[in-house]
């Protein structure tokens, strides 16, 4: 539990890992808090179907059923089960019941499509499957190809067995595994922005190794009325580790929500009529947030916004303190290690641009690429020290990639960036986001940053574009502002105003106007698939 001191300095100084011996997170998220009381858990919002809640009595239940129902359909402990399920309260059971049995979480997208689906399932040798009508027609086209799946569990049944049905007939009398801190519970695959996707094994520690990291970007969660949101999907880190499970923890409810898409407009309304205080919105949603005129219209009142995925920029943060009252908390961190860096307007200043300081409890520094610590100002590989209860324990079943990601005793995150002599981290890009150029090694962030505070821009891309002279030259894809219209006047116009406040050898010498940006599931830009893009064009020239 982190502490507020004065300082941040006597913040992180006072701070502690507590980690016993024995943790389970579903009894820990669950079955503490279900005291007979009726305690709220969580909130649903169903388009479809109006609004319904659930208790911690309920989800104990629900979830011991589930456990009771997995056992008596031959799903051992350390056994893999996935779950393909959007924002809803079965996503949540499963979860409890997964971690209360012993087995090991594998939270799935909904909108990975058959491929995303068969690497992950296939990959991870899952056994067992819960899921929806909504998703059952991709699973089917690859099940020939999922030998070790036993059995598929659907919410309506749909010719398989139906989770509810299956659910009524077991019994909510469970008795959770007695697991360890640093026994297996999750398998989150990374996004996929290099290589094909790894799946980062996490203990049950890592609940606690995030809680820090929830705490200080929300401003020191949990408060008197707090009440959670984010619309990141439950199988990514940011949604299922950054929201659900500390909240649950914390025993503060949670609001979920099935939205289709992302609509700002309805974002702004759906914290306004549930109370929302508390929110992870990533820098996408927050981009297009910013599009809706006068959002204070709906009568919302937050407390605490986090984001983390893409640096924002001073222009940003500007638009936060206006439209919420205070200034959103920029964080860092990735699968393989959430959540330490962060900042925390409150215990000390937001530098914009800077993606905060390290979380209490975690040693991050930037490193040289043979494992030395670098002095302040000098740019290098961002990385985070073990032991650290946050870190993964490997990636599933690749010892190689595992070894891989390791310095030593440092676990490099393959983002560049610098530490000042403030203690604040600056990001400069992934590894192989590095821009050469001439005799300069340019990180994108910096000129993103600029270009997205041009009046026309809504999201901008930055990369490096082959050159015969250069090596390299900076691109920009620019996505306009509805009404704002391409043209090579706007290009230059662009140019002008990145050269008016950068370096000179920063200025996007070539800019593309897009009608869209390809983006991760999580909502970060993929800078690769636009580098591979302008490879292959180069070629063909």
């Amino acid at each position: 539990m982190l502490e507020r001191r004065a300082t941040y300095a006597e913040t992180a100084e006072h701070f502690a890992w507590r980690i016993p011996e024995h943790f389970n997170i579903g009894t820990a998220c669950c079955d503490r808090h279900a005291d007979g009381s009726g305690r709220l858990a969580l909130i649903y919002d169903d388009p479809d179907t109006g609004v319904a809640t659930t208790s911690f009595d309920a989800l104990k239940r629900s979830s011991n059923r589930i456990a009771t129902m997995l056992h008596g359909h031959g799903i051992a402990a350390g056994e893999r089960v996935g779950i393909l399920l959007p924002q809803r309260p079965e996503t949540a059971m499963a979860h409890m019941a997964i971690y209360k049995m012993g087995a090991i979480a594998l939270p799935l997208f909904t909108q990975f499509g058959p491929d995303a689906l068969e690497h992950r399932l296939q990959h991870s040798g899952a056994s067992a499957l819960i899921t929806d009508m909504e998703n059952i027609g991709k699973v089917e086209a690859i099940r020939d190809t999922l030998p070790d799946l036993k059995c598929i569990f659907v919410i309506g049944g749909a010719g398989h067995l139906d989770l509810h049905n299956e659910m009524a007939k077991a019994s909510d009398d469970f008795t959770p595994a007695d697991t360890r801190a640093e026994d297996p519970a999750l398998i989150i695959y990374t996004s996929g922005t290099t290589g094909k996707p790894k799946g980062a094994l996490h203990a049950h520690r890592v609940l606690l190794g995030h809680l820090p990291g929830v705490q200080l970007p929300q401003e020191f969660f949990p408060q008197t009325d707090d009440l959670f949101w984010t619309p990141a999907d439950w199988a990514w880190a940011g949604g299922l580790l950054d929201v659900l499970l500390p909240s649950l923890y914390f025993g503060v409810p949670v609001l979920a929500a099935r939205a289709r898409k992302f609509d700002p407009e309805a974002a702004f309304d759906l914290m306004a009529r549930h109370r929302v205080r508390n929110a992870f919105l990533p820098p996408t949603a927050l981009k297009l947030m910013r599009q809706v005129q006068n959002p204070r219209r709906f009568g919302y009142a937050m407390r605490s916004i986090g984001t983390g995925g893409e640096t924002l920029g001073a222009d940003m943060l500007a638009w936060s303190r206006d439209t919420f009252g205070f200034e959103v908390n920029e964080f860092y961190g990735q699968t393989e290690a959430n959540l330490i860096v962060s900042n925390c307007a409150s215990l000390f200043p937001v530098v914009p641009g800077s993606m905060g300081r390290a979380v209490p409890g975690h040693r991050v520094a930037v490193i040289s690429p043979d494992g030395k610590e670098l002095p302040p100002g000098e740019q290098g590989l961002i990385a985070v020290a073990r032991p650290d209860p946050v870190m993964m324990l490997e990636y599933w079943r690749q010892p190689e990639a595992t070894a891989a990601k390791f310095v030593g005793d440092w676990l490099v995150t393959g983002d560049t960036g610098a530490r000042d002599e403030d203690g604040y981290f600056w990001f400069q890009g992934r590894d192989d986001d590095i821009i050469s150029s001439g005799s300069y090694r340019i990180g994108p962030g910096d000129i993103e940053d600029c270009i997205i505070r041009h009046p026309a821009v809504l999201m901008v891309a930055v990369v490096g574009s082959p050159d015969p002279v250069r090596t390299e030259v900076v691109k920009a894809f620019v996505l306009p502002k509805p009404g704002s219209e391409p043209s090579e006047a706007l290009a230059a116009e662009i140019q002008a105003f990145v050269k008016e406040r950068l370096a000179a050898y920063q200025y996007p010498r070539e800019i593309e106007f897009v009608t869209e940006l390809p983006m991760t599931a999580t909502g970060k830009i993929r800078r690769k698939d636009l580098r591979d893009l302008e490879v292959a064009r180069k070629r063909q020239s």
